[in-house]
């Protein structure tokens, strides 16, 4: 086995949209494992929106410029010294966007290849995506059978989800998603009861022939414009959730919502819904989780790409650019 590693570096701080040039691809020497460490090769990395998040210095706990690069994945233990995780074991935590890792165990998870999923599965609907999905619904959003829900990001990676677990529990789905392709797939493929694209230019009026009952659950993953409309539609009582802002991540503008107001007129709540709030349940998830896929009821909706940690820039930028659909992993050469 090679003793190099190639791994991912902040560079520095982008202003607005980042570029390759924010990114330095550096090789290092590995050293160990020591005991009570496990040396596992990185198979596939998540992609996820909040890497940009993190390369600002205003985030909560932002990567340091010359640190490895953020990044959820999974690996295979290729060399233990650590009782609780073997060679050949397939493990998943914070391992930075790097060819192999060294980790003392600490908030990491092995994946159990019972549950039949798919390792980049482990990365979505059964990783931090679907987590929130799941939580963020049913204990922020609070959602009732006869509830309308509508999603944005809706062919995401949470979107995708919100929108499988609100017809599972016998509530409306709407979907807001760009292009006819995406907005197809929620319709024909996921089953969504509608789907609006915001590219076509006529949101306000899409939204209201979509949701002729108005709104009681909004999961919100964009923010912007959409958050503004999506306001607009809301019933008394209504439960927005927040998930993320994927609109103004990568923009230079961090404009609120201007429709607020909304909130007081119809006595709703907006509220914050990050995974890391429901960790201690996320095996409560999981089971249910996989019990739908197994019975067919929920999708793992997967844009898994083949390749080298040297495309990692390309796929973040393919995912601002709106090109995946579901999950977005860069699977590694095992």
């Amino acid at each position: 086995m090679t003793n190099l590693n190639r791994q991912f570096r902040l560079a520095a701080r982008p202003v607005g949209r980042f570029s390759e040039s924010d990114f330095e691809l550096v090789e290092s020497r590995l050293a160990g494992p020591n005991d009570g460490q496990f040396l596992a090769k990185i198979t596939h990395l998540s992609i996820d929106p909040a890497m940009r998040a993190w390369m600002d210095a205003g985030h909560a706990t932002p990567v340091e410029v010359g640190d490895v690069m953020r990044a959820i994945a999974i690996g295979r233990v290729t060399k233990s010294r650590h009782a609780e995780f073997g060679e050949g074991d397939f493990v998943r935590g914070m391992f930075g966007v790097q060819e192999f890792v060294v980790s003392d165990g600490a908030q990491v998870s092995k994946i159990n290849s019972e549950e039949g999923a798919s390792l980049a599965a482990h990365l979505g609907v059964l990783g931090n995506p679907g987590m929130v999905a799941y939580f963020g619904l049913l204990d922020v959003g609070r959602l009732a059978d006869d509830d309308v829900v509508l999603v944005s990001g809706a062919a995401g990676a949470v979107g995708s989800v919100v929108g499988k677990i609100a017809k599972i529990k016998g509530a409306t789905a709407i979907g807001v998603a760009g292009g006819p392709e995406k907005c197809g797939m929620l319709v024909d493929e996921l089953g969504f009861d509608g789907a609006v694209d915001y590219k076509r230019g006529n949101l306000s009026t899409e939204l209201s022939e979509n949701t002729p009952r108005g709104v009681d659950v909004f999961f919100d993953n964009v923010g912007g414009e959409i958050l503004n409309q999506g306001l607009a539609r809301l019933n008394h009582g209504a439960r927005v959730v927040v998930c993320g802002a994927i609109s103004r991540y990568d923009s230079e503008e961090a404009a609120g919502p201007s429709n607020y107001t909304q909130l007081l007129y119809k006595s709703a709540s907006m509220i914050g819904a990050p995974a890391s709030d429901f960790t201690q349940r996320f095996p409560e998830a999981i089971a249910q989780m996989s019990t739908w896929l197994a019975g067919g009821q929920l999708t793992s909706v997967e844009d898994t790409v083949a390749g080298d940690i040297e495309m990692f820039p390309t796929m973040l930028r393919r995912l601002f650019s709106g090109a995946n659909r579901g999950k977005s992993v860069l699977e590694l050469g095992r």
